[in-house]
């Protein structure tokens, strides 16, 4: 199947494995993403920077396929990740939480690819007006920093889509080949998926965070931090205070605290489940399995080839 995202990034199939702190920052997954065919995404999040170089040597070893690195423009040390992705001349660039156009001219001169990651329809144009080449814009339903509005990936993309020209990857609420016709149905590109790549062998993160995911269904996750930058995850005992600290209307300052008191890297390297962040997406509830990453990858575009089936027997003519 080719879109303007397939065709742009140089991949087989407009899927997208999404940039998950710890779950996607080693080598492994990405490089498995990209091998079979989609977009690969290392996290470099939560790199040091020694690490940093390390692992994109590693990760360009792994595999000869088009692969990105997923970076928050506003972590301490960005300049240094960046100046090193040029030095490796990573291939795409997956921006977040930060302005782009300061960095896009010196990616462009080696021919990178710049994606940005909004989730509001001013957030896209802005991104669009910087002169960046594709957005992903994700929706209330996905894990990890969803829009605090919580206004649905349908609604949300559906938007951004009346008012932007350039390509966009839809994320938020898919973890199967049905849920990608449909968003590609609705006019996206390429359809993100983190929460499906989350639960694969590839994923580096704890076995009691893979385990907390696969048990959640749809109805079990929350959006917790209103007062702060709000993650969706579990309802446990850290999303409780958080909750009681709304209803106890908690000085801000206070509150700031009691939220970066707990962190991803306790649920996702510790596996501490209970007072960590389990970010997770709704499409938990749609998984059953752990299974490779490229077995994933394989059975997305399956089903993916059997959605686009049925909605062509629906316009094919009647004899």
């Amino acid at each position: 199947m080719a879109t303007r995202i397939t065709r742009l990034l140089g991949i087989q199939h407009p899927i997208v494995q999404a940039g998950m702190s710890w779950a996607s920052s080693s080598a492994a997954l990405p490089a498995a993403v990209s091998n079979a065919g989609a977009l690969g995404v290392l996290a470099a999040g939560p790199l040091r920077l020694q690490d940093f170089g390390r692992t994109l040597d590693e990760l360009a070893g792994a595999t000869d396929k088009p692969y990105a690195v997923n970076i928050p423009l506003y972590r301490p040390q960005a300049a240094q990740l960046l100046d090193a992705m040029v030095d490796r001349k990573v291939p795409v660039v997956i921006a977040s939480q930060g302005g782009p156009r300061a960095h896009l001219q010196r990616f462009r001169d080696y021919g990178a690819v710049w994606i940005q990651v909004v989730s509001t329809l001013e957030h896209a144009k802005k991104a669009a007006d910087a002169g960046v080449d594709a957005l992903v814009v994700v929706g209330g339903e996905a894990g990890g920093h969803p829009p605090a509005n919580e206004v649905s990936t349908l609604v949300t993309v559906r938007r951004v889509l009346q008012e932007v020209q350039i390509p966009v990857i839809a994320g938020g609420g898919v973890a199967d080949g049905w849920g990608i016709a449909a968003l590609l149905a609705l006019g996206a590109d390429a359809v993100q998926l983190g929460t499906r790549f989350l639960l694969t062998e590839e994923a580096t993160v704890h076995a009691n965070y893979k385990a907390a995911v696969l048990a959640a269904d749809v109805h079990d996750t929350v959006l917790v931090g209103r007062r702060s930058l709000p993650v969706r995850g579990i309802r446990n005992a850290f999303a409780q205070a958080i909750f009681d600290a709304e209803r106890d209307q908690l000085a801000q300052e206070d509150y700031d605290l009691l939220f970066k008191k707990s962190t991803l890297k306790q649920a996702a390297l510790d596996g501490d489940v209970e007072w960590g962040k389990v970010e997770l997406g709704q499409s938990a509830g749609l998984v059953s399995r752990i299974a490779p990453a490229a077995m994933v990858v394989a059975q997305l575009v399956r089903e993916l080839a059997q959605a686009s089936a049925r909605l062509h027997t629906m316009t094919a003519p009647h004899s």
